[in-house]
């Protein structure tokens, strides 16, 4: 009598965007739910699902890249790194789309000039018609493709979703229609990864739109913040998410519960509105893509109730991931320290309910890891104060003793 094969748990992986702050946010988080969760390979799971920056992190899991060698070719020393992939390549102009919206633009002054003249059209109408000589975008982000390709080029990794071993998903979306487009299924699946990682990235005003076989595309969060739900069609039994960006709360100070220092005293957060503009705007922005998401969260628990939804993100009192500098290599190393702490702050406070739903399909919480209060990612160790270490501890007994109390109300398929 042949023995029954042991059940292999159906597990989905969706990263959202969020440049580089947020590949930096999710490739920390990712080597710490790596070391710490037993009964799960990264590299080897149902389907990934990738919008913008996570549509790069998505496709170098698929390739079989571990969390680790994500570190090490997105944040580790360039000097030592011979595929390493530097975010400052994004800073280079589009000279080529300069070049050829300015060819358009002396017959749009004849064109301006006539209808503000023989055309007795007003002013602001004539200058209106020389809108297609702007330019769709500032900076360049075909280093991408090129740089992505060759990586993917290596021995052992592909270029080609139909070579992976699992399913990868891009998404971007088409510009004329203002749809969705999946890169990796039927029909979309003979588009290099690297191009697919492109288009997905594009963000509408910051880089021009991708062309591909005569079509335009940009960002694939236009219309969902994650797209989770590709996956989730599918049947996955487990749906992981990561969002590195959530809104600011700066209505009280901040407790550096993701930090390498953790429980430090409070950190002061100014007023968002002290940080001028591009607070302002990166706030608005943080909020409407955060609410957007939850209401899709909702949305799959009543649509997929087999399906277990886990989502990781940033505290939402963390200042240094708000005030980051990610274009700075020195900062990269630390914000990936402090996302990789943070969430292994997150997975002890909340071990409770995550053991719980996790051990349904095969994946434990590495006790020994997560209590060792010496493990780094990048930073040498640092000596914690007892105070701080006592206080961590009652703080994590004090969520878990919430949650077992509230577990009987609460059912939720969401957990965050």
């Amino acid at each position: 009598m042949k023995r029954a094969q042991p059940h292999t748990p159906r597990i989905a992986l969706a990263l959202a965007g969020g440049g580089p702050l947020g590949a930096i946010y999710e490739i920390g988080a990712l080597c710490a739910l790596q070391e710490s969760l037993t009964g799960i390979d990264f590299n080897r799971l149902q389907h990934y699902v990738g919008v913008s920056a996570g549509g790069f992190i998505a496709a170098g899991l698929a390739n079989g890249i571990t969390p680790i060698q994500l570190f090490g070719l997105f944040i580790e020393d360039r000097k030592r790194q011979t595929e390493a992939f530097d975010p400052a390549w994004l800073l280079k102009p589009a000279f080529s789309e300069f070049f050829s919206r300015s060819l358009l633009l002396p017959e749009l002054l004849l064109k301006g000039a006539w209808h503000s003249t023989l055309g007795r059209k007003s002013l602001m109408r004539a200058l209106e018609r020389l809108s297609p000589s702007l330019p769709t975008g500032i900076f360049s982000n075909a280093q991408i493709d090129v740089q992505l390709s060759k990586l993917f080029s290596r021995p052992g990794r592909s270029n080609d979703f139909r070579q992976l071993k699992s399913r990868l998903t891009l998404v971007a979306t088409h510009l004329d229609s203002s749809t969705a487009v999946a890169f990796g299924r039927t029909g979309w699946d003979h588009i290099p990864i690297s191009k697919a990682v492109q288009a997905s990235a594009a963000l509408p005003g910051l880089f021009p739109p991708v062309e591909i076989e005569g079509q335009h595309f940009v960002d694939g969060a236009l219309n969902k913040t994650m797209h989770a739900s590709i996956a989730l069609d599918e049947g996955v039994e487990l749906m992981l998410c990561l969002n590195p960006l959530v809104p600011f709360d700066a209505s009280a100070p901040a407790l550096a519960t993701g930090s390498s220092t953790p429980w430090a005293a409070p950190v002061p957060i100014p007023r968002i509105a002290d940080g001028g503009l591009p607070a302002v705007l990166s706030q608005t922005f943080r909020s409407l893509i955060h609410s957007r998401l939850l209401l899709g969260l909702k949305s799959y628990e009543q649509a997929y109730p087999n399906t277990d939804i886990v989502l990781f993100e940033p505290n939402h009192r963390d200042p240094e991931l708000y005030l980051a500098n990610t274009f700075s290599y020195s900062q990269r190393r630390h914000l990936a320290e402090h996302a990789y702490q943070q969430t292994r702050q997150l997975l002890r406070s909340r071990q409770t309910n995550l053991a719980a739903k996790l051990s349904y399909h095969g994946i434990n919480l590495n006790q020994a890891v997560l209590n060792d209060e010496t493990r780094h990612l990048c930073a040498p160790p640092r000596p914690a104060a007892r105070t701080g270490r006592a206080l961590t501890k009652l703080h994590n007994l004090l969520d878990n003793l919430q949650q077992v109390v509230t577990s009987t109300e609460q059912q939720g398929k969401v957990t965050w």
